[in-house]
């Protein structure tokens, strides 16, 4: 209890949050003031050390999260409810309970976030944990399919973009980051009619993807990955993808003794990847 209550003190200091800790639990002030337990805030953490970095960033969202929501007419809050894609290990994933769709190939889960409410970023999709939701008295498996029938949308058009501009590079498109972009059915199939049945896509951080890995350096992604913060990677290692399936490929190998394997080209303009 000791941990949990220094944790949660050093992130009202490093992160700005308003809280008032007492016995029970913290109060979180603003222009409605929002109770959390220590038992809730024990199941934000997921077993990280309150005191260590990622519990404080993972206790930080929860916290923000509640306080963001509460802000806003529940009217309003439903308005800005979007699907979100979270690699099964994220960080920010909020747990089982969170995922309304569990993306075949056991690497990607949709749940539900909220756009605008975060008042240092109104574009950011902020993710909703289920106590978040249950306070609210907001239904997340009623709202699920508004949020993917819109992630479908996006889909579409991220497929659109994808073949009108043929550099296989994936972007946001809408409220949804690349990540969430993968979750939806008519991306995955656009991908995998690409290459045959069988896509591949890199997508080291939430808001850039390639798709055309044979352009990249294959010790790119997992470096990319290694340099984006905590709360804005991706996924560690490339993906193969089907209209039905996100799957990471399995661990293994040397990116970097790959690469060195390649013979030197002579002819610096016959190179079939972007860089050697």
């Amino acid at each position: 209890m000791v941990a949990l209550r220094r944790g949660v003190l050093a992130v009202s200091v490093l992160h700005d949050v308003d809280i008032e800790p007492n016995l029970q639990g913290v109060r979180l002030t603003g222009r409605r003031t929002v109770f959390v337990s220590w038992n809730e805030c024990r199941r934000a953490l997921a077993g990280l050390d309150p005191e260590s970095d990622d519990g404080r960033l993972r206790l930080a969202a929860w916290l923000q999260a509640r306080r963001w929501a509460h802000d806003l007419p529940l009217a309003a809050l439903r308005e800005r409810l979007r699907p979100v894609g979270l690699p099964v290990d994220h960080l920010l994933h909020p747990g089982p309970d969170w995922a309304q769709q569990h993306v075949l190939g056991d690497a990607l889960d949709l749940g539900l976030g909220a756009v605008g409410i975060d008042p240092h970023n109104a574009e950011r999709v902020v993710v909703l944990p289920p106590t978040v939701l249950t306070a609210r008295r907001v239904d997340a498996a009623l709202a699920w399919p508004q949020a993917a029938t819109y992630l479908e949308q996006m889909g579409r058009l991220a497929a659109e973009g994808l073949t009108r501009r043929g550099d296989g590079k994936l972007r946001p498109v809408g409220d949804c980051d690349v990540v969430t972009l993968l979750g939806s059915r008519s991306l995955r199939a656009a991908l995998a009619r690409a290459y045959d049945g069988l896509g591949q896509v890199a997508a080291p951080m939430r808001t850039r993807g390639w798709s055309r890995l044979a352009l990249a350096d294959p010790a790119f992604a997992p470096a990319a990955w290694e340099a984006t913060s905590a709360p804005e990677r991706g996924f560690p290692r490339p993906l193969l993808v089907t209209r039905d399936e996100v799957v990471l490929a399995q661990p293994g190998g040397d990116p970097l003794e790959l690469v060195l394997r390649d013979p030197v080209l002579t002819k610096t303009w016959d190179r079939d990847v972007l860089y050697r």
